[in-house]
């Protein structure tokens, strides 16, 4: 039955796809082309590769394509991907000014026939003088140019609502990449701990989520977090899951940097769901010889608090998911418990082992507007710091991006969450 309805939700959003890459042919394509011209067959040929990429993008990871290839149609694919998003809706938007600005020009000739027989928008006396030069020789076809028989006026309205849609579409995108490709930038947030002695007093902790190496993005992102975080000159590094999307042969190179991380207390990983994608045993391994260490429902007892860490969700289908009970279940609870664990949904179970802060990731802030609405569906906090009873959930935007490398509404962070003590 499970294998039914997920084959049923995959011919739904494909049949989707089809439809609005249909639609979108439709206004920008045919709609603003002649027939037969090179415009319309680049057109029609993009509207069919780009969705092709897409496809290839999300699956030859899983397909265990080389990793030459995934890097080959990952950022077409994905950047694909963010700008159909954002022209569907740009489009959306400009379908009723498109039909607004046809029935004016249908009132200005009650005929009907200026929408859609061959008469031309005026051109300018420049363009005008200039045609008249063309001899008489000349075939007819040829003098009927774009300008001429080619551009009616319901091709000029589907051109200029088609063209401003475009553009605004593709800059959004050009901005939300630029934006991941600079870095995240740095959040600090003070958090105080009923049960945080006075000596504990601004204890800082990094908090970095949601990397996300792959075939996008690579070395040269793990380094300018790995700088970004070591300027902050934290106390504790937390990396709360999702460092990659891929196995340790094709992006152990990738995350060489972070054998760099500096801070006091120490730096610590928990898993995310992705790694269970991608091997989750084999990164516990590699992140333990660069350095970092790795809490698989395990704590560690700190000067002056416990820090605790829970495997993912994800790793209840290798028998490997979160154990709240090995991790927290013979503590002193009159110390305060600050736990690792990548997604917000756990909270409720932290409330129940007496955790003061949980530090999570996973949601990416919605990483695509209007994405932060769904994901405000699946988890209890999206982004930022909330209260469950005694427990504060905090939960990081994320420092990198899945899929697209864009981000729109969500800009990626590295947060330093400050320990505040009430005796200070």
């Amino acid at each position: 039955m499970t294998i039914l309805i997920f084959a049923l939700v995959a011919l739904a959003v494909c049949a989707l796809l089809v439809l609005v890459h249909r639609w979108l042919w439709i206004r920008l394509v045919r709609d603003t082309t002649a027939p037969g011209r090179l415009p319309r067959r680049i057109g029609t040929a993009l509207t069919i590769a780009l969705p092709l990429l897409s496809v290839a993008a999300l699956t030859t990871g899983r397909a265990g394509a080389p990793f030459w290839l995934q890097q080959t149609v990952a950022w077409p694919g994905y950047l694909w991907l963010a700008v159909l998003l954002y022209l569907t809706l740009t489009m959306l938007v400009a379908e009723p000014i498109r039909a607004l600005l046809l029935r004016r020009l249908a009132h200005r000739d009650p005929s009907g026939a200026e929408s859609d027989a061959p008469r031309t928008v005026e051109v300018s006396a420049a363009a005008a003088s200039a045609a008249s030069t063309v001899t008489a020789e000349q075939p007819a076809t040829d003098e009927r140019s774009e300008t001429g028989e080619g551009l009616t006026r319901r091709r000029f309205v589907a051109r200029t609502v088609g063209g401003a849609a475009a553009a605004v579409a593709v800059g959004t995108v050009g901005a939300g990449t630029y934006g991941v490709l600079r870095g995240p930038r740095v959040k600090r947030v003070q958090v105080p701990l009923a049960k945080l002695p006075r000596a504990a007093h601004g204890f800082r902790i990094a908090v970095v989520s949601d990397v996300h190496l792959g075939p996008v993005l690579g070395r040269a992102h793990t380094q300018r977090i790995v700088d970004t975080v070591n300027r902050t000159q934290p106390d504790l590094i937390a990396i709360v899951g999702d460092l990659v999307d891929g196995s340790v042969p094709d992006l152990g190179h990738a995350a060489e940097p972070l054998r760099r991380l500096a801070a006091r207390h120490g730096s610590y990983f928990v898993t995310g769901n992705h790694e269970y994608f991608s091997g989750a045993q084999q990164w516990i391994d590699h992140v333990r010889e660069l350095g970092l260490t790795p809490l698989e429902n395990a704590r560690r007892e700190l000067p002056h608090f416990d820090l605790a860490g829970v495997n993912d969700i994800q790793g209840e289908r290798e028998g490997k998911g979160p154990d709240f009970g090995a991790a927290l279940g013979d503590r002193d609870r009159s110390r305060a418990a600050v736990l690792l664990a990548h997604q917000p949904v756990v909270i409720h179970d932290a409330v129940r082992h007496g955790v003061d802060l949980q530090l999570s990731g996973h949601t990416h802030g919605g990483q695509l507007w209007p994405g932060n609405y769904l994901a405000g569906l699946a988890n209890p906090t999206v982004a930022g710091l909330e209260r469950y009873g005694d427990t504060q959930l905090y939960v990081s935007r994320g420092a990198g991006a899945w899929g697209p490398p864009v981000r729109v509404g969500a800009p990626s962070d590295i947060t330093v969450v400050e320990l505040a003590s009430y005796q200070a």
